[in-house]
């Protein structure tokens, strides 16, 4: 293995373990399934054709990271807001086995109340949180990808869980 160009075992292995969470912020940015899953592919052939990458880019899985947010961002540019599907996948999300019916409704239900607000937030909030809360990235790591700075990263993050607290409480009271 040359240490500027990375051949295929190499490739497949660093990028077995980072496709789910490319997959999981372009879906949280396109909300489609199908439209998560074209850019993930797309992203990870455009890194692949770039021979040099481990010379381009010293943290490989930031650098992918913002490969796909940009990705994202542009094909939500180039395309109809209103023609990109919100699945209900929550199905796959719980454990049936372990929940009564009623307690798998109450959790769907929460689960979609949540989806939608968060759905709702802006663009950059909406990618921060789910960057922070839900894939567990560093706000050193989210500052990279996000290209911000590290008081515009907490001051985003805050914004959005206060407003989906907000709107939660609303929806419940």
């Amino acid at each position: 293995m040359s240490s500027i160009s990375m051949d295929h075992k190499e490739f497949v292995v660093l990028f077995k373990d980072i496709e789910v969470r490319l997959y999981r912020v372009a879906r949280r940015i396109l909300i489609s399934h199908e439209e998560a899953q074209d850019s993930v592919q797309e992203v990870v052939i455009k890194i692949w054709e770039r021979k040099n990458i481990k010379a381009q880019a010293k943290n490989i899985e930031a650098y992918a990271m913002t490969m796909i947010k940009n990705h994202c961002l542009d094909r939500l540019k180039s395309k109809q807001a209103n023609f990109l599907r919100l699945e209900d996948d929550f199905d796959d999300q719980l454990d049936s086995t372990d929940d009564t019916l009623s307690a798998q409704n109450d959790v769907e239900e929460r689960l979609g109340a949540v989806e939608k607000v968060v759905n709702l937030l802006p663009e950059k909030q909406r990618t921060v949180w789910h960057l922070r809360d839900v894939e567990g990235y560093s706000f050193e790591e989210i500052e990279a990808i996000m290209d911000m700075n590290a008081t515009a990263v907490r001051v985003t993050l805050s914004r959005a869980r206060k407003e989906i607290r907000n709107q939660i409480a609303k929806q419940y009271e």
